[in-house]
């Protein structure tokens, strides 16, 4: 019974040094080469903190890009996907709901043309990239809404698209709204 209980042990130890104490060691010196240095991302805009670039955010207005829906409500505190399969009725009367809606605010979109991303929630409900495809669709409402060419919102999503280092290009919608904000002011105050 020794035998067995000893390398168990050992492992478990090994174990704990290693994720207790040099994995937490090494994040701790590297983090200040990260952006932000190590305290996250942070948005200014107007000489105020707006919001954090890893955590997504409700743009509700039609005058910016919205982003994915979120299962949480848009809570970091409590990051969690909605845990309801594509078999789901409640679940697909969820995603259908946010389709009409989509629809309803784009109306120069037709129902096939509806990105995925747009109208699902991703698994921790604070994602805060959408696709290329994701932002280009909503260009229409807001040109017009605006009151500039599409071309110019066309070349603002590609100024602030990016390509990780895994996966498809994306772009950060907190710092494209901000971007489209300090580029393009709102020409009709009511919309």
């Amino acid at each position: 019974m020794f035998n067995q209980i000893w390398p168990a042990l050992k492992l478990t130890l090994l174990t704990m040094l290693l994720l207790i104490v040099v994995y937490p060691l090494v994040v701790w010196l590297f983090a200040p080469l990260a952006p932000g240095k190590g305290k996250g991302e942070t948005i200014e805009f107007k000489g105020r903190t707006v919001g954090f670039a890893l955590v997504g955010q409700n743009f509700s207005e039609d005058q910016y890009f919205q982003s994915r829906p979120s299962a949480v409500g848009y809570n970091a505190a409590g990051s969690a996907g909605s845990n309801k399969g594509p078999s789901n009725p409640e679940y697909l009367a969820t995603v259908q709901a946010r389709i009409d809606t989509f629809l309803v605010h784009n109306p120069s979109i037709r129902r096939p043309q509806v990105p995925t991303e747009l109208v699902t929630a991703s698994g921790s409900g604070l994602d805060p990239d959408v696709s290329i495809q994701g932002a280009v669709v909503q260009i229409p409402r807001i040109a017009k809404i605006r009151g500039i060419s599409e071309q110019k919102l066309v070349d603002l999503v590609a100024r602030y698209s990016y390509k990780p280092a895994l996966g498809p290009t994306k772009i950060n919608l907190l710092k494209l709204n901000v971007g489209l904000d300090k580029s393009f002011e709102l020409k009709n105050k009511e919309n």
